[in-house]
């Protein structure tokens, strides 16, 4: 256990460190060679170019430390492979802007990988079935896109991530999965040593390849736990409940409660721009963030809200896992939360 205490500290502070140290670099590499978000004047108000690539100012710290003290395994080569990949499709669309499908298609090689590695539902039911190779297929589409989407504000997505991953963090020590534990420790220095950097007024930015790396592992991360546990209500005159329903809530309710304020990014984004007429996969300025901003809130108050937010519906998350409060009462928190959330963005002024 000792051995295992060191090897979490060396990962999270190695990590960090190495953020600290490397991505000032890239900051010169990117502005050097013209690797730039430039104002536009519509969704990037910033009053001058900043610096992309801060997916690889991410990147190569989490996986150098996971290079020099994480036991590699089947699943982990399959997380790092789909995750590099979403890396990768990221950079080109941030070098070069890929059509909505071209992009997609990217993500969705990147899913067959975390598919190929054993991410999915682990129930009798789904096993090896398409409803299985389905839904765990639209959870991992569903929490990319959702951190690429939230990434419009300084510091935004690395906050948001970093408060999922925490929780993570907390639910693997509890499950005793060291190995899931390393993972997300390494990931949480990565990240922060980032946000030194990224947060208001920020002098790199995630850019695609960021935003899709950090939705793909925290995609990915939860289907390395156990969630199945009597949770949830059995409904023995439902046979559908039963076949259906119930698997998924075990294995997608708890990290969908983790990580809500990206999805409900999502849900919000959705609604707005088909109600507009606008395809989901055209940029809009309908983000909450951008909402809270064009009424008067700042950056930092904006990231204070998001980050409340994520943690309590983590706490939330935490608390039903352990059972200390029934489905139909976290059910009811919830719907109270999304209202609080609705009025907050979209109604008070």
């Amino acid at each position: 256990m000792h051995a295992l205490l060191i090897r979490h500290v060396f990962a999270g502070g190695f990590s960090f460190l190495l953020g600290l140290y490397l991505v000032p670099i890239v900051i010169k590499a990117a502005l050097k060679i013209g690797f730039v978000d430039a104002p536009d004047g519509k969704l990037k108000h910033q009053k001058q170019p900043v610096a992309y690539l801060g997916g690889v100012g991410v990147f190569i710290p989490f996986i150098t430390t996971l290079g020099l003290c994480y036991p590699f395994d089947n699943m982990a080569l399959w997380l790092l492979l789909g995750t590099t990949l979403l890396l990768f499709v990221g950079l080109i669309d941030d070098l070069k802007v890929l059509k909505p499908h071209q992009k997609f298609f990217g993500q969705c090689i990147a899913a067959l990988c975390f598919l190929k590695g054993e991410f999915s539902l682990k129930t009798p039911f789904f096993m090896a079935t398409i409803a299985n190779m389905a839904a765990s297929l639209f959870w991992m589409l569903t929490v990319i896109n959702a951190f690429n989407l939230v990434d419009v504000m300084d510091g935004l997505c690395g906050t948001l991530a970093l408060c999922s991953a925490g929780i993570f963090l907390v639910c693997a020590l509890a499950q005793g999965a060291y190995g899931a534990s390393l993972l997300l420790t390494a990931f949480i220095g990565a990240t922060a040593g980032f946000l030194v950097y990224n947060r208001p007024h920020a002098k790199i930015y995630l850019g695609d390849a960021g935003s899709m790396f950090i939705g793909g592992f925290l995609a990915a991360i939860p289907l390395f736990l156990s969630w199945g546990s009597p949770l949830f209500p059995s409904l023995a005159t439902s046979g559908l409940y039963q076949e259906y329903a119930l698997p998924l809530l075990q294995m997608f309710f708890i990290p969908a409660l983790v990580l809500a304020i990206p999805l409900v990014e999502v849900l919000g984004l959705f609604v707005i721009r088909t109600r507009l007429g606008i395809p989901f996969y055209n940029g809009s300025p309908h983000h909450f963030a951008i909402y809270l901003q064009k009424r008067g809130w700042s950056k930092w108050r904006v990231l204070s809200f998001a980050a409340l937010c994520s943690v309590a519906t983590g706490v939330l998350a935490i608390g039903f896992a352990l059972q200390y409060y029934p489905f139909l009462v976290v059910i009811k928190l919830l719907a109270l939360g999304v209202a609080a959330w609705v009025l907050t963005v979209f109604v008070l002024q």
